[in-house]
């Protein structure tokens, strides 16, 4: 299959880092709208996994990490969640001694290889002369380093925590709020037949945009967020005086996973890292809530509170995307395409003020996206600021 160019071009396509609901819906645009430009659409499967593990040989079989993308096949897939061509959080910029591929352990035997130059290789020998990566700033990142080597390259932002810098939107923002206000409202019922405080540990590692919205729409009382650090005694007095004016006796704070304390750092799960650097986190939750429960008696008359505890998690990247997450990856798809059909590349495909565009890629390792706290978040109140909404973007939050 190596060297395919009998037709108008390549265009090689990957989803990389953690699993989102638009996924399928962005593949799918693309390779409708490339097939019918005359262009072949390759899915190189487990995001830079299978771009990196290509043993480049027409004989060997390969399918593990490229397959030939059809209308058929992805009209069959792109109304559900996940990615079919699935993911990975792999870095081929540093890939340890103990991970690379079998065919390529007598070339690279140092703790830390970079595989760059066969990933380039990888792509000529397939014959792609186009790459569209779908990822958050991790994945993208590679995309820059690639198209700085001269791979033309462009991306599509992706992440539930919709902290990609330069564009306000990212594919699966909206499930993941969606989601979250629903299975707040879910869970309240049994906080408030139980008279308890109801702490949902939600995503946001350094963004706190999954709680800042679901908070803003009224799933949750309070939200502490990773980019403002919280006095815990500060967040028990909010919350007892929110639990005393419900007349149910409950209330809700939504906890972002990369939230802290005064003091404090980030709450990991254990201290072993991705490809990126980074230590997966969670506890956070459980951490407040015990601090919840002892300093309750504090401000309630001497009489604790007792917790509901529960991690979101994947409960909210898991399933069908909701209605954005389905018309903006088709949107993205074909803003990618247009520009391949254009010739251009090195872009990242946006939205900016609720309308489509795109920007240069490099904007991914260039800045941040975080919460604007000084405008955004009440640091006294511990929650959105609800205020100048006139001419504001859709999801109001837009890490100007």
């Amino acid at each position: 299959m190596a060297n395919i160019k009998e037709k108008k071009g390549v265009i090689g396509i990957l989803t990389g880092g953690g699993d989102v609901p638009g996924l399928n819906p962005a593949i799918r645009a693309v390779t409708i709208c490339a097939l019918r430009e005359g262009y072949q659409v390759i899915g190189l499967k487990r995001g830079w996994a299978g771009l990196t593990e290509i043993v480049r040989d027409s004989s060997v079989d390969n399918s593990d990490n490229y397959q030939i993308l059809t209308e058929d096949l992805v009209n069959k897939t792109g109304r559900t969640g996940g990615t079919f061509l699935h993911t990975s959080r792999t870095h081929p910029g540093h890939i340890a001694k103990n991970d690379i591929p079998e065919h390529l352990q007598a070339t690279y035997s140092a703790p830390m290889n970079d595989l760059t130059a066969e990933v380039i290789k990888n792509l000529d020998f397939l014959g792609i002369d186009y790459l569209i990566p779908i990822g958050g700033d991790d994945t993208l990142s590679y995309g820059v380093h690639l198209y700085k080597q001269g791979v033309k390259v462009v991306a599509i932002p992706k992440t539930m925590d919709n902290d990609v810098p330069g564009t306000d939107y990212c594919i699966g923002f909206s499930t993941c709020v969606t989601r979250t206000i629903q299975m707040t409202n879910s869970l309240r019922t049994s906080a408030g037949s139980h008279e308890r405080f109801l702490v949902l540990e939600v995503f946001g590692r350094y963004a706190g945009y999954t709680a800042m919205l679901p908070t803003m729409a009224g799933a949750a009382n309070r939200c502490v967020i990773p980019e403002f650090k919280f006095d815990i005694n500060r967040l028990t007095e909010l919350l007892v005086a929110d639990r005393r004016k419900n007349t149910s006796n409950y209330c809700v704070v939504l906890v972002s996973e990369g939230a802290m304390f005064e003091g404090s750092e980030m709450v990991y799960q254990d201290m072993a890292r991705d490809a990126y650097g980074h230590a997966k986190l969670g506890g956070i939750g459980d951490i407040v809530s015990a601090q919840l429960k002892e300093l309750s008696p504090k401000f309630n008359n001497g009489r604790r509170i007792d917790c509901i505890t529960q991690r979101l998690g994947y409960l909210v990247r898991g399933g069908d995307p909701d209605a954005i997450d389905s018309i903006v990856p088709m949107a993205y798809g074909n803003l990618a395409l247009d520009l391949i059909l254009d010739k251009i590349h090195g872009r990242l495909v946006v939205l900016k003020n609720g309308r489509y565009d795109n920007v240069p890629l490099d904007v991914v390792t260039s800045i941040k996206k975080f919460v604007n706290i000084e405008k955004r978040y009440n640091q006294e109140r511990l929650r959105p600021h609800y205020k100048s909404f006139e001419m504001q973007p859709l999801f109001i939050m837009t890490g100007d």
